[in-house]
């Protein structure tokens, strides 16, 4: 009989020893399009982090029933906007939602999304649940939320065994979306690479001759310097 030391071995070894069956993906993969053994999906995507602020206060000064209620409002809105943007939603944690956009106007539509979801923030989850959840409005509790967005080439693997297994982001446009959305400054709820930027339309930077962002500015994330904008705007459903 194999030993878990050994079965652990054996499946490391075999990661680790192999080459990746690596393919160009024209789309966001489903978890079936990639082979649990060694394949690979190599994307130029945007990555959409959408995280809901405070969660820990949520969950510590209020009634499950009650954390649960808004988390679930934010992320059905959330949800609900990305997938008429276009974007594919690939995976959850906790109250974070992360999402993927692919084609020529990816980083406008990115944007967009994200507008929208401040719009439906401040317009629609928060009055909604402070009007039906009295405990929010009585003990102070604002929602409130970020979105980060970056774009660029990622590697999408599958992680996991068989039978408990998802989909992986690997490369820079995931991870500092995740962090940009980390991102708690007053009434700035929307945080975007220089490549997000530069690759989005024009229609997308200024509204009636309004500038939509702000910067550039320069964020430390991890040991890097990158380039941000950032945005307060909500753009209408």
């Amino acid at each position: 009989m194999v030993g878990l030391a050994e079965d652990v071995e054996k499946a490391v070894t075999n990661v680790v020893c192999s080459n990746w069956n690596t393919r160009k993906g024209l789309g966001v993969p489903e978890t079936e399009d990639v082979s649990l053994s060694n394949g690979a999906v190599e994307v130029d995507a945007v990555y959409l982090y959408a995280d809901l602020a405070n969660s820990t206060s949520l969950a510590q000064d209020f009634t499950p029933t009650t954390a649960a209620k808004v988390i679930r409002a934010y992320l059905d809105a959330t949800c609900r906007i990305i997938r008429a943007r276009g974007g594919k939603i690939r995976s959850f944690d906790g109250d974070r939602v992360m999402a993927v956009f692919m084609g020529p106007t990816k980083n406008t539509d990115a944007a967009r999304c994200a507008l929208q979801i401040n719009h439906a923030v401040k317009k629609i989850v928060r009055p909604k649940a402070e009007a039906n959840l009295s405990s929010l409005k009585t003990q102070g509790f604002e929602i409130k939320h970020c979105v980060g967005i970056d774009s660029g080439k990622a590697l999408i693997v599958r992680g996991g065994v068989r039978g408990s297994n998802d989909l992986v982001s690997i490369g820079r446009a995931p991870n500092v979306a995740a962090k940009l959305s980390d991102v708690r400054n007053g009434n700035y709820h929307t945080y975007i690479t220089k490549d997000v930027y530069e690759g989005m339309l024009e229609s997308m930077r200024t509204y009636n001759g309004r500038p939509v962002w702000e910067g550039p500015f320069t964020r430390e994330i991890g040991d890097k310097k990158i380039t941000v904008y950032r945005s307060s705007w909500t753009w209408s459903l």
